[in-house]
């Protein structure tokens, strides 16, 4: 009889296009289906409080799946080295397959793992799956990681062109005596007390199914107009695949797939989109000091602000700006936030309240279900000015005008900032600016219902610009 085959799970939770899970299928081997919780190995950057709400559906959808096809998954917390000691023990597993991570932390923890298996004789198969390129193959001309996304997006599409999507097995053998597993409901990775995550359960729906259904949705009614809706806050212009991305319900390759269409602007533009999630992932794998150090060194002596008060006031979405506030409140309401918003109040923060980025970048690991190291770290840095093909510093958007161009209606506001939502749309972006009639009417009293602003743009603006002139002269007047 054949030793069993462990298939380790981790950012791969489907059965479709998983060569970890096909390659094992493929040898006629019993499976042993392991997701391992290694919350010790991740440390600081250890799933956050949203990713875990949608950790657990996530799993529960692959458990149900695998049951389905007579395998079950066994679930199992703690050091993976340690976990995989037991299993193997319990098992005589010969063999583990596993689908590559990107994480640095997940890099060191796996090279471990792989010279510690192999020493105690037993085989190891690794994958590629969760990027449609491998960020070490491509190099600028000068044998170098790109630092411009341009040139890596011409590089990408001068490359081998992604692979077609991998089946799903036909056939799964379990093991005859599958180890035990933990409860998922005894990980309480599901809010306690107070449960706050049914906003996010009203608007999404977890798992390898609910992925695939959304994608097709995105590609049958909404990539077509996708480069000119993209930015719209308060229609239905995006995809809405990041989590799904993220936790590997779907591949990469599936949606490159799906969208694929030679001379469909909107389809050109997403892909683009794809192919910045590679950027970020090619990034963080040539820096692995992304999510903490600036790639732009001189950022490093940049005059932050301690603002404890300010930070709370655009955490809770009451800084009185109306389209961050809504940005703020999408965030905590749904574990998501347009794409444009995320701009938006992200730009706020380092530039009108001369917060550090990284306060940001902490705030969205916690409350992003859609949390990705590599998207995260790099995205911030793109907005502060300070990490790869970055926006220039002095781009500071101004709220109410992003409000007036991208939320016109004033739909997206009236969702998330429901005090505001008899306000004419005129004022809806700027309520300051409304008459004090159209204030009453509307049932907003500034400084009562609704904050004022906690800075003014103009004065923000020129703070901001000061302290980077500040930054550049600390600069030049190191010595030599």
């Amino acid at each position: 009889m054949n030793a069993p085959a462990i298939v380790w799970f981790r950012n791969d939770l489907r059965i479709a296009d998983n060569p970890a899970l096909l390659a094992a299928a493929r040898t006629g081997a019993p499976l042993v289906a392991l997701y391992i919780l290694d919350e010790e190995s991740a440390g600081e950057w250890r799933a956050g409080a949203a990713s875990r709400w949608w950790l657990h559906h996530s799993l529960a959808a692959l458990s149900q799946s695998l049951a389905e096809r007579g395998v079950p998954l066994t679930l199992r917390r703690g050091r993976a080295q340690y976990v995989f000691e037991q299993i193997i023990a319990e098992t005589g597993a010969d063999a583990v397959f596993w689908n590559r991570l990107y994480e640095p932390w997940a890099m060191r923890r796996d090279e471990e793992i792989d010279s510690q298996l192999r020493e105690d004789g037993v085989q190891c198969h690794r994958f590629h799956e969760a990027l449609l390129f491998e960020p070490e193959k491509l190099r600028t001309r000068q044998g170098e990681s790109f630092r411009v996304f341009t040139p890596f997006w011409r590089a990408c599409l001068a490359a081998t062109p992604p692979k077609r999507p991998l089946p799903a097995p036909q056939e799964l053998r379990a093991a005859p005596l599958p180890p035990d597993s933990d409860d998922l409901e005894a990980w309480r990775l599901l809010p306690q007390n107070p449960d706050w995550a049914v906003g996010m359960r009203n608007v999404w729906l977890v798992g390898e199914t609910a992925a695939r259904a959304e994608l097709a949705d995105f590609a049958r009614h909404h990539v077509a107009d996708y480069k000119s809706e993209r930015d719209f806050m308060g229609r239905v212009g995006v995809s809405r695949l990041s989590p799904h991305l993220h936790f590997g319900e779907i591949s990469p390759r599936e949606v490159w797939r799906a969208i694929s269409d030679p001379g469909s602007i909107g389809g050109e533009a997403y892909l683009r989109e794809l192919g910045w999630r590679e950027f970020c992932h090619h990034l963080l794998i040539a820096h692995w000091e992304l999510p903490d150090r600036p790639l732009d060194r001189a950022f490093e002596r940049f005059p932050y602000r301690d603002d404890e008060i300010a930070l709370d006031a655009w955490r809770r979405g009451q800084t009185g700006y109306p389209l961050v506030d809504a940005a703020m409140r999408e965030l905590w309401i749904t574990g998501w936030m347009h794409n444009r918003a995320r701009l938006v109040a992200a730009s706020f923060l380092i530039k009108h309240l001369l917060i550090d980025w990284r306060e940001g970048e902490r705030w969205f690991w916690v409350t992003l279900v859609d949390a990705d190291l590599a998207n995260n770290s790099a995205n911030w840095q793109w907005v502060a000015g300070c990490g790869a093909d970055a926006a220039p510093y002095f781009r500071i958007f101004n709220p109410a005008l992003q409000g007036e161009k991208f939320d016109p209606d004033g739909d997206y506001v009236r969702r998330y900032v429901p005090e505001l939502a008899r306000l004419d749309a005129r004022y809806i972006h700027s309520p300051w600016a409304a008459p004090e009639p159209a204030l009453r009417e509307a049932g907003v009293r500034l400084g009562g219902t609704y904050p004022h602003p906690i800075v003014d743009h103009a004065k923000a603006r020129e703070r901001a610009l000061a302290a980077f002139e500040s930054m550049r002269g600390r600069a030049s007047a190191r010595p030599a």
